[in-house]
């Protein structure tokens, strides 16, 4: 079992930055691919970025591209999305999720935090 736990979430202002930080704790997070995914209430989880086992490749979706950075501590078994130059529309509940696979769906995660929201004021 890995349990998740993320933090770093708040109110900022449009145009701002925040940092998510996702703690992993039970098993070594170095065995799986990690995603951050996001909703808003009434709409469908949605990928955000993923990062893989060796943080060799990283991946975003178009909405965030060249804003959101996805980085990773396997010794210090920590996840990190760092988010510039945010919008409003990046409002949502930011969760962390441990995968055995590259993918953006989210039914192949296999573990989960609990999420942290992050408010962006326009």
């Amino acid at each position: 079992q890995v349990q998740l736990v993320e933090s770093g979430g708040g109110l900022v202002q449009a145009g701002g930055s925040l940092r998510l930080s996702c703690a992993a704790s039970g098993r070594t997070l170095s065995p799986y691919f990690m995603g951050w995914f996001r909703q808003v209430p009434g709409k469908e989880r949605e990928f955000v970025a993923g990062i893989s086992r060796g943080s060799d490749i990283s991946y975003y979706a178009d909405s965030v591209k060249g804003r959101f950075t996805i980085s990773r501590d396997n010794a210090k078994n920590m996840v990190y999305l760092q988010m510039n130059s945010l919008k409003s529309e990046d409002t949502a509940v930011y969760t962390c999720a441990a995968g055995p696979r590259a993918t953006m769906r989210s039914n192949e995660y296999k573990y989960w935090g609990q999420g942290t929201q992050v408010t962006v004021s326009s």
